[in-house]
């Protein structure tokens, strides 16, 4: 791409997206994750952005940066926690460094501050940028729920990230946090 055009930003459900919405999506997650050491944007990176919003910033009617919300229960030192889970955030390579995922972060976090979840969260290995978005590195150790109990997802931590809403309980971010199971990356 060029450079960025008239940009409209589109609050779309998952259910709600058009067959060349999600083509796009799919070649706009490859583009984006072709260098990612864990092996690209998989099919099932896709499911997991399934059945929420979707957060589509459009360059002249073309998608160049997306985002995902959907609710998860994680569980915070055993306590159950509402959570918007943010999925397959992703700026088009070449307009990467222009504010587009800064506008879509922005617009998330207002979406998840004007809803009714405890807590917020996401995996990434850019911290950076959201901890700039006022996003916090869990500190706690990390879990995944399954059926014959917990299991420690050691790799994951210091990846984790949450941000707190305005219905968040007291927490404490060294505390253990864990996700439910589900197919291919649990966080």
């Amino acid at each position: 791409m060029a450079g960025v055009g008239q940009l409209t930003l589109r609050l779309v459900a998952s259910d709600e997206l058009t067959a060349a919405q999600v083509a796009r999506l799919h070649e706009l997650m490859q583009d984006a994750f072709a260098g990612d050491e864990h092996g690209g944007f998989t099919e099932e990176d896709w499911q997991h952005a399934l059945g929420g919003t979707h957060f589509l910033l459009e360059s002249d009617g073309a998608i160049v940066c997306h985002a995902s919300v959907v609710t998860r229960e994680l569980h915070v030192a055993g306590v159950p926690l509402k959570t918007a889970y943010v999925e397959a955030v992703a700026t088009d390579p070449g307009l990467q460094g222009q504010g587009l995922g800064t506008q879509v972060m922005r617009a998330v976090g207002d979406f998840i501050d004007a809803g009714d979840w405890q807590i917020a969260a996401l995996g990434t290995g850019s911290q950076a940028f959201y901890e700039r978005l006022g996003w916090r590195i869990w500190r706690g150790p990390s879990f995944v729920r399954t059926k014959s109990g917990d299991v420690a997802t050691p790799d994951e931590d210091g990846y984790i990230m949450v941000r707190l809403t305005p219905r968040s309980p007291a927490l404490r971010p060294d505390a253990p946090i864990s996700c439910e199971v589900r197919p291919g990356d649990v966080w």
